[in-house]
């Protein structure tokens, strides 16, 4: 097994043959917004949290069972970050430089950039939703071309979930995501991504493996969360608005917010 890494590495001359065929619309197989795909979603995907998360999440179901909307961020157009945001609701698409490999998800356009030159993180970097991410290529078999794509994703910012359930990340933001890029040898249009999580609200890294089918006639589309969001968060509370943009409860027996800062006197 071979490893391309390091500034050496990095000033080799670019061999596009030497790369796996990654370079395509790639799109999500099995159920959307599940974090393990081969499980139930909720509390069926079994996540290995420490007893303070998992009381946190089961809060967190109730409050949905009542109508709210819990502790997920992205009702609000906050981004999904990682690693949720390999869950592809949307296709996604690479693109192999020499240096660095970017991942375009259509879903509110983002953009994971995946450094291949042999760089260390940074110690100054501003924490992201898709947070700081180092790769290296590996030959497995030694044919002399690269099979496996590693990476490595640190310094991310919260709040995220691992899907649309609620299943909580820690606090301290010191999560760390690593992933394996790689083909199907016996179906070339099949891409896994084998996902390992390390965070301090789990009682052990929790690994899962996505599957992705190749598009080779994609259809884009502009993914635009905030073009048609009716949700309204007024302080700690969560409200929506109607079909004629007026405020409304988003669950039973909500009450309504405090509007001490307006002139509510009868005209």
């Amino acid at each position: 097994m071979s490893v391309i890494g390091g500034p050496v590495a990095a000033q080799q001359p670019f061999d596009e043959s030497k790369y796996p065929a990654f370079e395509d619309q790639w799109i999500r197989v099995g159920p959307v917004e599940r974090y393990d795909p081969t499980k139930p979603p909720a509390s069926g995907q079994q996540a290995p949290l420490t007893p303070e998360y998992q009381a946190i999440f089961e809060a967190n179901l109730s409050e949905v069972a009542k109508g709210g909307f819990g502790d997920d961020p992205t009702y609000n157009c906050i981004f999904d970050g990682m690693p949720r945001a390999m869950n592809l609701v949307l296709p996604m698409e690479f693109v192999i430089k020499r240096n660095i490999v970017y991942v375009h998800l259509e879903y509110q356009s983002a953009l994971r950039r995946i450094y291949t030159d042999g760089r260390d993180f940074p110690t100054d970097q501003i924490a992201s939703w898709m947070g700081y991410s180092i790769g290296k290529w590996i030959d497995e078999d030694g044919d002399g071309r690269y099979d496996v794509l590693e990476v490595e994703t640190r310094n991310l910012k919260n709040p995220r979930t691992y899907d649309a359930s609620g299943v909580p990340m820690h606090k301290d933001g010191q999560t760390v995501v690593k992933e394996r890029f790689y083909l199907d040898k016996a179906k070339p249009d099949i891409l896994y991504n084998q996902i390992t999580t390390y965070d301090h609200a789990l009682t052990r890294p929790w690994t899962v493996t996505k599957t992705m089918r190749r598009e080779r006639k994609p259809i884009w589309i502009e993914s635009v969360c905030n073009e048609d969001n009716h949700h309204v968060n007024i302080g700690n509370e969560h409200y929506m608005l109607d079909d004629v943009g007026e405020l409304m409860p988003a669950k039973k027996d909500q009450r309504p917010p405090d509007l001490k800062h307006f002139n509510q006197s009868k005209k």
